[in-house]
């Protein structure tokens, strides 16, 4: 991955002095948190299609190449959510049984993953696949708005991995095919290798390459405007197990190495061996770590002058370590060489007669340089090409290849730090804001779906915005960032998705705006929005302030309106309040004053305050306010205000036939009565309260004395009294004349001791008219 941008020279200056020497501040918490539903975004995936591993952006037909599990899809690259075209490639039965009968998945790794796309000519692309373990490649055509496989199929042993989860990096330089991979099935081979008419490749030593993981690699055009006739060189990043150390376990360290585009091998020494690998250690130290970070990514930011490219960075600690964290850093090309050129060397020594110890080789390299490329002072030494290297030269980088010094980042520390994320991919976009000054953004890719925005503004690091690309948690396995459109590309295992690398429609105000402090956004006062800022602009109407964050040409808020609550007596009662910004602070006031939060009455949330056992003296207006520091002046917004009243005695009859007081209403009515605004309206609560307990009362006297006295269906209750009525019932012979009211009640009681099941006959009760 990579940029290009052509600013002033000052630029990579300006990093220097103030852009690039900060950590976050407030440990790098982003100011807003976009839910994928929230997400102005465009999805790609297919049916029982996985691992979209591989992009290629072709800007000139329109097209976003993706490559995924035995399929190669032609999307619409300014809404890949429109399919152009498809080819399958498909693995073939016999090469499936194959990899199954090597003990391999026959659904899962016995499938053809492409790994590889690049661009040959205008219509014309390379492409190549893990095929069931068995890496062939081929080209592919775009013609007639039809992708079409060629069915050149070549093997692809060295230029793409065996193994589909495997990392993996290549490029094409001048028509040589350079690649970073492992050349056997068992992945226990890794090579640098070139393609070429002159093939060449690392040593298999483990001291050059010891179980490596590729992360990238490309091209620095270093021959261009050389004052000393040096050559083109590519750079790789990848980690390793570090020999260097003498460690309990592995110790995984992070590498950048070289190697010269001109490079030809040695004549005798290193036949079709690279004469010019050397490597360095990267040096991004996690605070609070003591081991190694480990290298995730690398974004390479090009300048007209390549001596001011820099190399951005992802690192993750390693899997032992304590606390999951992640940091960026940034290097220099030349730093890069500063290291290659000029540092000390390592050299393995023994000791104890079998041990084998790495040391700073105290000595004087021989001349020429080892891993030097060919350049005038070689040439003058009648030195035409690596072929004519001394044996003595090649010998010693054969058995040193690695650098003693480390290569730091740009002012020695990292850019960013945070805890508990893990960092996967890494793209960096150029953008003037509106104070005409170049700032470079970093989108990073997460393991868990999401995409960080982050930039550094004098000395801290600050993230715009955490956006959700996936709905549900996955790694991003690629990104890929169009300047020209303004569009991101991020892909994993369910799919691909597409979004703007500005939609500033997420800030709501001004002052959320400017202070979102977004290089892509600024506020419009003429339109009341926060639109996308047009490069390059200078429009007065427009409101930014990137690096002081000064909202004081913001107008004035829209005054919030007032929302009345009911205040139940003895409830919780919550009150919602969103902040509109992680980094923003909420604040409550009561009557005007500051309402301090305690365990016993209050609970601050991020989305509001919850009031504990609430009684009349709760009642009033309460006010929710933003309060968010930006270069050390704060800034407040009203986001909510409530006014909690108690209802009348009357709505409540009104509302509530049926009333359930708490037993700590009752307590709370002396604390209410000492308020003078709310005494009317307690006095006659009270009263309500009190007629309704004493009613309450006399329904449950009246209900005990007809149980007593028989006249409802329970005759155990009493007796004595139950015996006296059936002595009465035996003695009646007849009914009294007027029984139409009895008869009825007799004929309702007896139904209801039916549907209770009761076998008693119903008329045996209430006889005695007397007794009604």
């Amino acid at each position: 991955m990579s940029s290009s941008f052509h600013s002033p020279n000052t630029l990579l200056d300006l990093l220097l002095a103030c852009f690039f020497i900060g950590l976050c501040t407030s440990d790098c918490i982003p100011r807003k948190q976009i839910p994928y539903e929230s997400n102005s975004i465009k999805v790609f995936r297919e049916e029982s299609i996985y691992n979209y591993s591989s992009i290629l952006m072709r800007e000139d037909l329109g097209l976003l190449i993706v490559g995924a599990r035995e399929a190669i899809y032609a999307l619409d690259i300014n809404n890949i959510s429109v399919t152009k075209t498809k080819v399958t490639w498909q693995v073939s039965w016999v090469k499936q049984n194959e990899c199954t009968y090597k003990g391999k998945h026959p659904d899962i790794e016995c499938r053809n993953y492409i790994r590889t796309l690049h661009q040959i000519n205008e219509t014309l692309m390379y492409v190549c696949g893990t095929n069931a373990f068995n890496p062939t490649c081929d080209y592919i055509a775009y013609v007639d708005g039809q992708l079409k496989l060629v069915g050149q199929q070549e093997e692809g042993k060295g230029k793409c991995p065996f193994d589909p989860f495997q990392r993996y990096s290549s490029i094409i330089v001048d028509g040589d095919f350079y690649s970073a991979t492992f050349v056997n099935f068992l992945g226990s081979e890794p090579v640098i290798l070139r393609n070429s008419l002159n093939v060449l490749r690392t040593e298999s030593a483990s001291y050059w390459l010891n179980e490596p993981n590729f992360v990238y690699m490309d091209v620095i055009p270093e021959s261009k405007n050389s004052l000393d006739g040096d050559d083109d060189k590519i750079y790789i990043f990848f980690s390793e197990n570090a020999i260097e150390y003498d460690f309990y376990n592995k110790l995984i360290v992070s590498r950048v190495a070289r190697v010269c585009k001109g490079d030809k091998g040695g004549q005798r020494t290193l036949q079709k061996k690279w004469t010019s690998f050397v490597k360095a250690t990267l040096e991004c130290p996690i605070p609070g770590s003591i081991l190694p970070s480990v290298v995730q990514d690398v974004f390479h930011v090009h300048h007209h002058n390549w001596r001011k490219n820099l190399f951005y960075a992802i690192f993750t600690s390693q899997s032992d370590s304590s606390v999951l964290s992640s940091v960026v850093c940034a290097y220099t090309v030349t730093d890069i060489n500063e290291v290659f050129s000029y540092g000390k060397f390592k050299t393995p020594v023994t000791v104890d007669t079998s041990d084998v110890k790495w040391i700073m080789y105290s000595g004087e390299p021989p001349v020429p340089r080892p891993g030097a490329c060919i350049n005038n002072a070689a040439r003058a030494m009648k030195i035409q090409s690596s072929l004519d290297l001394p044996d003595r030269t090649l010998q010693f980088i054969r058995d040193r290849p690695l650098m003693d010094d480390t290569v730091k980042p740009v002012t020695g520390r990292p850019l960013l730090f945070t805890k508990g994320i893990s960092f996967t991919r890494l793209v960096v976009d150029c953008k003037i804001g509106l104070d005409g000054q170049t700032y470079l953004v970093m989108f990073i890719g997460t393991d868990k779906g999401f995409v960080q925005k982050a930039v550094n503004y004098n000395d801290e690091m600050h993230i715009i915005e955490e956006l959700q690309l996936f709905k549900n948690p996955e790694p991003i396995s690629v990104l890929r960032l169009s300047t020209s459109l303004g569009q991101l590309y991020a892909g994993s295992s369910s799919g691909v998705v597409q979004m703007p690398v500005a939609d500033c429609g997420h800030y709501s105000s001004c002052l959320d705006c400017v202070l979102a402090r977004d290089p892509y956004c600024a506020w419009d006062l003429s339109t009341h929005n926060c639109v996308t800022l047009p490069s390059p602009s200078k429009e007065i109407n427009l409101v930014q302030s990137l690096l002081e964050g000064d909202a004081s040409r913001c107008p004035r808020p829209v005054s919030v309106k007032v929302e009345n609550r009911t205040l139940v007596l003895g409830n919780n009662i919550k009150l919602p309040c969103q902040q509109d910004s992680n980094l923003a602070q909420l604040n409550w006031r009561f009557e005007s004053q500051q309402l301090n939060p305690s365990k016993e009455k209050y609970a601050t949330y991020s989305d509001g305050l919850l009031i504990y056992n609430a009684t009349a003296t709760d009642a009033g207006c309460y006010t929710c306010e933003s309060v968010e520091r930006v270069v050390n002046k704060d800034y407040k917004r009203t986001l909510a205000i409530y006014e909690l009243q108690i209802p009348s005695a009357k709505d409540h009859i009104g509302s509530h036939p049926t009333i359930t007081v708490p037993l700590t209403t009752f307590e709370n009515m002396a604390e209410a009565t000492a308020s003078p605004q709310h005494k009317n309206m307690v006095g006659s609560w009270v009263a309500m309260q009190v007629s309704l307990a004493l009613l309450s009362v006399m329904m449950v006297a009246l209900l005990l004395w007809n149980l007593c006295m028989g006249h409802l269906p329970l005759q155990k209750c009493c007796t004595s009294r139950g015996q006296k009525k059936q002595k009465a019932l035996a003695q009646s012979e007849s009914l009294p004349e007027n029984t139409e009211p009895l008869q009825a009640a007799v004929f309702f009681h007896s139904n209801n001791s039916y549907r209770k099941g009761s076998s008693m006959d119903a008329f045996k009760y209430i006889r005695d008219e007397s007794e009604i």
